[in-house]
């Protein structure tokens, strides 16, 4: 635990505390009243009413729409599986700001609804529950579908044989199993849309606000350090409470699980049923995620030629130093190294986590974990700007910056990923073979890695993919010369007239174009049985 802990404490914890202690304090004394002040005023309730409310149907709508997709993805075999996955997980890493303008063009004013049957949603909490959906589909699908493809379907068939409907067979045996992977992926869905910003940034106008929109309001806008300080306070305390209440639920129901190669637990489908199944999920995916996908593709083929593509490889000496299309290979460079270090810290942190012996001081960490996915970015990227400009770490002007708050991001997925496997290996054979005389190395070596290393090959896609699309906090440390793909897309975006736009909706193409293929990738590595992975 000694590496994750340094890590966060360095790199989180110090960056938000010097955010809140520079709100909160004035001339050298702090001003705890103003908390009260806050809190007190009804503009900032009816805030945190919203932002709690509509997290919590986001979470319950996604969970309804993407776990059918999730049992799909894990036992059911078809043709362009491993492409539709990747597809599935692309609107995940699309920075909000472009998501979030490709479905207004399907729900706003002028819309595909609005041509087809005259109805629009932009207006109403609707155009903001789906577009979540969008976001986190894939979270539920990855996160569920990873460990449901891995659970024995023999315990379930055996409960069939003794008389159980198919029904009771999965309630009694199969969603207990499942119950901490639903309950990590619930949970990353709420924290994503308990601190939405660039949704309801574009989709909520002026009628809906969010926590995260608001203290981006009072910083940006009012500069208002106080209130920010403030808000990103109670964000910090609600998001704490709900890891505590999940943390402590999630550790009563684990038990060791009998996992088998995900290879062979995939059957075609079988009957009327499975088959209406997968029709209806490919449907729902045709029109949730790939439906918006296609909004953008169609709009950067707007200019004759691919002149916007074209466009992306000169500079126009106002919005960059370099050309747009450098954004490329800096979000590819910058993404490795996040995943690198997300990779290596959330590893180290799910097997700490995962030992039945550790203590409550280890278990709490397992909820401090996920705080970076549920404290506002807006605070991180300040905080690294006031936090990390003195030696012996003055990182402002070095290029790790940017990794390092993109891991912060990436390693809470990495964790939520793996624990839930490492938790599920029977103890039994971990004893057997140090018995034999196994070195504790050789035990996880010869143990836990054939079980957990698709799991990690999945966590590691996470946090490629959340690397790539990460803006809150990137757009403030990011320099001039190196922007990362959304940074640059944000830029665009703020600069008027259709050539800014259309090298936009480009660029977030190409961003497509890159994490499609990156996940690809992954899953083909990922279901490789012949070599290493």
């Amino acid at each position: 635990m000694a590496l994750p802990v340094a890590f966060f404490a360095v790199f989180f914890a110090w960056p938000v505390a010097a955010i809140v202690a520079r709100g909160l304090k004035t001339g050298g004394a702090w001003h705890l009243g103003r908390i009260a002040d806050v809190v007190g005023r009804p503009d900032i309730r009816h805030v945190l009413w919203f932002t709690t409310w509509q997290a919590l149907a986001s979470t319950a709508l996604t969970l309804l729409l993407a776990l059918p997709a999730a049992f799909v993805f894990a036992r059911l075999d078809f043709p362009g599986k491993q492409v539709l996955r990747a597809v599935v997980t692309v609107p995940f890493v699309l920075p909000t700001v472009v998501a979030g303008s490709a479905f207004l063009a399907l729900v706003g004013h002028g819309g595909l609804l609005d041509q087809l049957w005259g109805v629009r949603l932009d207006t109403t909490v609707w155009a903001i529950l789906l577009a979540h959906v969008f976001f986190n589909y894939a979270v539920v699908v990855r996160t569920v579908g990873g460990l449901w493809a891995q659970l024995d379907p023999r315990q379930e068939e055996a409960a069939r044989m003794l008389g159980a409907s198919p029904f009771a067979a999965w309630r009694k045996v199969t969603l207990p199993a499942l119950a901490p992977a639903v309950a990590a992926a619930a949970l990353m869905v709420f924290l994503f849309t308990f601190t939405s910003f660039g949704v309801v940034q574009i989709l909520g106008g002026p009628t809906f606000s969010t926590l995260e929109v608001e203290i981006y309001r009072q910083t940006s806008e009012i500069f208002d350090l106080g209130t920010a300080a403030v808000l990103t306070l109670v964000q910090f305390a609600a998001v704490g409470a709900v890891l505590g209440v999940h943390a402590w639920t999630v550790r009563r129901r684990e038990t060791a699980l009998r996992l088998v190669d995900p290879g062979t637990t995939a059957r075609r489908p079988r009957g009327a049923g499975q088959w209406a199944l997968l029709a209806g999920v490919l449907a729902g995916v045709a029109l949730l995620l790939v439906l918006p996908l296609a909004v953008l593709v169609r709009r950067s083929l707007d200019a004759p030629g691919f002149g916007y593509y074209r466009a992306l490889t000169r500079t126009d000496g106002g919005t960059f130093l370099v050309a747009p299309v450098h954004a490329v290979w800096t979000s590819l460079q910058y993404a490795v190294a996040a995943t690198a270090i997300a990779v290596l810290i959330g590893s180290l942190a799910a097997a700490a986590l995962a030992r039945r012996d550790a203590g409550r001081l280890v278990r709490g960490f397992d909820a401090l974990l996920m705080l970076p996915l549920g404290v506002s970015a807006v605070t991180v990227g300040f905080g690294f700007l006031i936090a990390l400009d003195k030696p012996p770490l003055d990182l402002r002007q070095s290029w790790i910056l940017v990794p390092l708050a993109q891991a912060l991001v990436g390693a809470p997925f990495v964790v939520r990923t793996m624990l839930p496997v490492l938790r599920a290996v029977d103890a039994r054979l971990r004893e057997a073979a140090a018995v034999l005389g196994a070195s504790p190395w050789r035990v996880w070596r010869e143990i836990d890695l054939p079980l957990v290393r698709r799991a990690l090959l999945v966590a590691a896609g996470f946090a490629f993919a959340v690397s790539l699309g990460e803006f809150g906090a990137t757009v403030f440390i990011a320099r001039p010369d190196n922007p990362t793909l959304p940074v640059a897309v944000a830029r665009l975006l703020s600069r008027p007239g259709d050539l800014n736009y259309g090298q936009a909706m480009a660029l977030s193409t190409i961003l497509m174009v890159v994490c499609a293929a990156a996940l690809l990738l992954l899953e083909r590595l990922r279901t490789d049985r012949t070599g290493e992975f």
